[in-house]
């Protein structure tokens, strides 16, 4: 599994690492039932504290995204087992799209963004 740490994010080591799975999962790069690395190693791997990696892979349950199975492990879980609303779904993409709209981006520019995240995502997962 392949993640990085970036010091200059402000965003919590946390949410860095939960939104690496994230994406690996979004991308297809780590499919239904595939293991995840145990806490240790993946906090040995990025050179953080065990906490971190544990609070990014509670977070990622809390979501549906992984099934923690103590003692042996966290597998990514089944898509049918993600059991968020539409709404809650579609928060983070407003958050991102009025960050755009307040740095001054054109709607034309926002949608091309957009466009072109979802191709490499949805092309990745395929």
């Amino acid at each position: 599994m392949f993640l990085t740490i970036d010091t200059s994010d402000p965003r919590p080591i946390y949410q860095q690492v939960a939104d690496g799975v994230k994406e690996l999962i979004a991308r297809g790069k780590l499919a239904e039932g595939a293991g995840l690395p145990p806490v240790r190693q993946l906090a040995a791997d990025l050179g953080v504290n065990l906490n971190t990696i544990a609070t990014a892979y509670r977070e990622l349950q809390k979501d549906g995204l992984i099934v923690i199975k103590h003692g042996s492990g966290c597998v990514v879980a089944s898509r049918a087992a993600t059991d968020r609303s539409h709404d809650e779904l579609l928060r983070p993409l407003r958050t991102a799209l009025t960050e755009m709209v307040l740095a001054g981006l054109s709607s034309k520019t926002i949608l091309n963004l957009v466009t072109k995240e979802l191709g490499m995502v949805w092309k990745e997962s395929k």
